[in-house]
């Protein structure tokens, strides 16, 4: 269903201060080719490296993926429009970006899921793990996570084709955000954004909650572990840990709340759909030695 005397929308942006769109432009610009690329290089090093070829690093291909194409949902469209006075999304664009972004949050979410669960068979049942967690299990959790994206992007998708808009088309965002687009619909929303934020925000917070236990508990087995194995776990577990928060916090905020918008909606958003995509990398590689001595292998083979 179409909205009724809507066929597009004005995205009002980030801000209207011309001199610093540009340097927003700049900025984003950068934050973007830096995202794409590095996430683009842990995918071909785990790839290319046989010493990663073990679930954990299967995983993370697969987040890195997930990362650069997050990022490539509202960032390019966010630069575009920093270069046009009048900055505007079709219906049809706006659906799509909802739709990809839901999907890709929602599959990013299931996967790291798997990864703690990896993580909690590698460190509590070490002689088990390659028993469990092997190709045809680890190829089967990423159908999942692909799966369970697409559900819950279908969901949201649906809960907005029955909305209608037939006064103001301003957007006070810089992409079509739910709740944005939930605003300006002339039909009666109070129902339909409790479900949404019940959807969505319910599952981020039990998520949430569901791996900050699981981390308490892989954390408490490191008992029986050497010096050595506790450090590794420790760091490779606070890397994972790390991207949880950075991932849920702004989820939760962004949903288990009234409906309605804030004035700090769009920093959030710029926090998780820009930023953490951007971080991800950062933090696995900074973290983590066996990454960075791959990369480093990798590049003295492409010189040599």
């Amino acid at each position: 269903m179409s909205p009724y005397n809507v066929t597009e929308f004005v995205l009002l942006g980030l801000t209207q201060n011309p001199h610093l769109q540009k340097i927003l432009l700049v900025v984003f610009l950068f934050i973007f080719l830096f995202t794409v690329l590095a996430n683009l290089l842990i995918v071909i090093t785990i790839s290319l490296s046989p010493t990663l070829s073990v679930p954990m690093y299967f995983f993370l291909t697969y987040l890195a993926f997930i990362d650069a194409l997050y990022s490539s949902v509202t960032i390019p469209k966010m630069t575009i429009d920093l270069l046009n006075q009048r900055r505007t999304i079709s219906w049809g664009g706006c659906l799509t970006q909802l739709f990809l972004a839901h999907f890709l949050g929602g599959s990013e979410i299931i996967l790291l899921i798997v990864m703690a669960y990896d993580r909690y068979v590698a460190i509590c049942k070490p002689l088990h793990y390659t028993t469990i967690m092997r190709q045809g299990l680890c190829q089967l959790l990423v159908g999942v996570t692909w799966i369970g994206g697409i559900l819950h992007a279908m969901v949201q998708i649906l809960f907005t084709m029955d909305l209608t808009f037939c006064g103001p088309n301003v957007i006070d965002h810089f992409m079509c955000d739910f709740f944005s687009v939930l605003e300006i619909a002339c039909s009666h929303t109070y129902r339909l954004g409790i479900v949404v934020a019940a959807n969505s925000g319910a599952m981020c917070l039990f998520i949430f909650f569901m791996l900050l236990i699981s981390y308490i508990v892989i954390l408490s087995s490191l008992k029986s572990h050497g010096s050595d194995g506790q450090r590794k776990a420790l760091s490779t577990c606070g890397s994972h840990f790390t991207v949880v928060v950075l991932y849920f916090i702004p989820c939760i905020f962004s949903y288990t709340r009234p409906v309605t918008t804030y004035p700090g909606d769009k920093l959030v958003s710029v926090f998780y759909t820009i930023l953490t995509p951007m971080l991800n990398p950062i933090i696995y590689t900074v973290r983590n030695t066996e990454v960075k001595n791959a990369m480093r292998s990798l590049l003295k083979r492409r010189v040599t």
